[in-house]
């Protein structure tokens, strides 16, 4: 008899195989279909299609990438607890239809999950004046669709997009009273990634500064979904152990699964995500804020644009760097991130060099407009003010130092 916690697991269209718990309940399986194509149906780049079963102790990573955590959980919980309880198969089978990344999640006797829903209005989201009072409503909407990690309280939902009649897939975020204004945080220093070069997905602050809206990178122009594996997923870890790693693992891991048209691009990229981390003092990238994108398994894999970018030391003022460097987490010197970009991501000393520049160059360039916000908006200012002071103070540490080379 077959489990009732038994999932049918589908890679875009194609039905993959099914997910299940074994029988001591001490392992989780799944198992391709007999006909499952490695071109189509593959779940993962560290999962290849095989006829023997794949079995982790803990949900396969690469599943339980997408798990929610934090408040959208707690909404999810306790919309479904009393029906249908609350571990991890439940949410995914409930939030199944809706995931960053190609995988997807039915009962096995269902068609391919997929959610219809009606579009909201990218202006209304970014114009509504009550946006603590929007985003509730939108939680309470779009929480059993929303399969998307992260602490930070967030939705994924479809909006018209500005001045056009095209509708696209939206993250949007807000924030608890433990971090004020962290909206913003995030639109200042995406601003400042976008203003280095980097590469990001489009994003948006709504007008009073309540939510941060960013575009879904993990969608293609036709709007099929793409593979997405975070590092977590690549490096066989859970999202428990996201802060367990070190960037050189990152940088291992970019070459592992980096396709080697793009490696170059990916390194460099990487590089400058981790240099702006250190100028604007976030705290928080992590595995799970670094990850790949690919249209199907064979095909290209590239690095994903950068995302979750937050001064997070404007809350935490003792805060220190997610992951290690020679075994050391803090703000590190030029020195050691020119030894870390040429040892590691075999960076030219002149590349590495102008990142760095680049970077500060960009930070410089974005803090006018934090000011020029900060003096508009006064419930930003203390945030704005600490921000700023920290962007300064990063940036004199890296740009002004000599170089070691």
């Amino acid at each position: 008899m077959p489990s009732p916690q038994l999932l049918a697991v589908w890679a875009a269209a194609y039905r993959a195989g099914l997910l299940d718990r074994s029988r001591d309940k001490r392992h989780f399986v799944f198992t391709y279909d007999p006909a499952a194509e490695p071109t189509d149906a593959q779940v993962s780049l560290t999962m290849p299609v095989r006829l023997e079963s794949w079995t982790s102790r803990d949900l396969h990573p690469v599943f339980q990438m997408n798990l929610p955590e934090g408040a959208l959980l707690d909404a999810i919980r306790r919309a479904i607890a009393k029906l249908a309880g609350e571990n991890d198969l439940t949410i995914l089978r409930i939030t199944g239809g809706n995931q960053v990344g190609r995988n997807r999640f039915s009962l096995p006797g269902d068609g391919a999950p997929g959610v219809v829903e009606t579009p909201e209005s990218l202006d209304e989201l970014l114009s509504y004046p009550n946006t603590e009072e929007l985003f509730t409503e939108l939680v309470s909407r779009y929480a059993l669709r929303s399969g998307v990690s992260g602490v930070q309280p967030k939705v994924l939902l479809e909006a018209s997009e500005r001045a056009t009649a095209t509708v696209g897939g939206f993250i949007v975020k807000s924030w608890g009273g433990e971090y004020p204004q962290l909206a913003a945080n995030e639109f200042f220093c995406m601003t400042a990634a976008k203003n280095a070069g980097l590469p990001v997905p489009e994003f948006h602050l709504s007008d009073n500064g309540g939510l941060f809206v960013m575009k879904r990178f993990d969608v293609g122009e036709n709007g099929l979904p793409l593979g997405f594996e975070d590092m977590c997923a690549l490096q066989a870890l859970g999202t428990a152990q996201k802060y367990s790693s070190t960037y050189e693992r990152i940088a291992r891991s970019i070459r592992d699964f980096v396709s080697g048209e793009h490696l170059q691009a990916a390194r460099e990229q990487f590089f400058a995500s981790l240099v702006l981390s250190v100028m604007v003092r976030n705290g928080d990238a992590h595995l799970k804020n670094f990850g790949v994108l690919y249209e199907r398994p064979g095909a290209p894999v590239r690095l994903a644009p950068v995302y979750d970018v937050v001064t997070t030391v404007a809350y935490i003022s003792k805060d220190v760097p997610a992951l290690s460097i020679a075994g050391t987490k803090r703000w590190w010197s030029r020195k050691m991130l020119e030894k870390f970009g040429v040892a590691h991501l075999a960076l030219p000393v002149a590349k590495v060099g102008q990142i760095l520049e680049q970077t500060a160059e960009a930070v410089n360039e974005t803090m006018p407009l934090l000011s020029a916000y900060k003096k508009d908006h006064p419930e930003f200012r203390e945030v704005g003010g600490r921000m700023l002071a920290i962007w300064t103070e990063g940036v004199s540490e890296l740009a002004t130092a000599k170089a070691a080379f």
